[in-house]
């Protein structure tokens, strides 16, 4: 599925899960407190290098670096770009 990003080489582009609304005993957190997941969905996939194999596909949900690759807003949603090598792991 085409949604408009369409990441090059061994990029992916990943959709941030959402921040928790409460903590574990109910406490609601204003936005600010609120720590950002480095769980997300894979939405788009770049067809790789040529000494570099795509393991991630559309639709897995995956770990990746904190600090890794660049925000983007596109259509009113805010999607990472990242290299596969900054994807640690396949949830699932």
């Amino acid at each position: 599925m085409d949604f408009g990003i369409r990441p090059l080489g061994d990029r992916v582009v990943i959709k941030r899960a959402q921040a928790e609304e409460k903590t574990a005993g109910g406490i609601l957190l204003a936005s600010q407190a609120k720590e950002q997941p480095n769980i997300a969905d894979v939405v788009a996939v770049g067809n790789g290098k040529a000494d570099v194999k795509m393991e991630v596909a559309v639709g897995d949900k995956v770990i990746f670096s904190h600090y890794a690759g660049a925000t983007v807003k596109f259509q009113g949603e805010e999607y990472i770009i990242i290299s596969q090598e900054d994807i640690l792991a396949i949830l699932g």
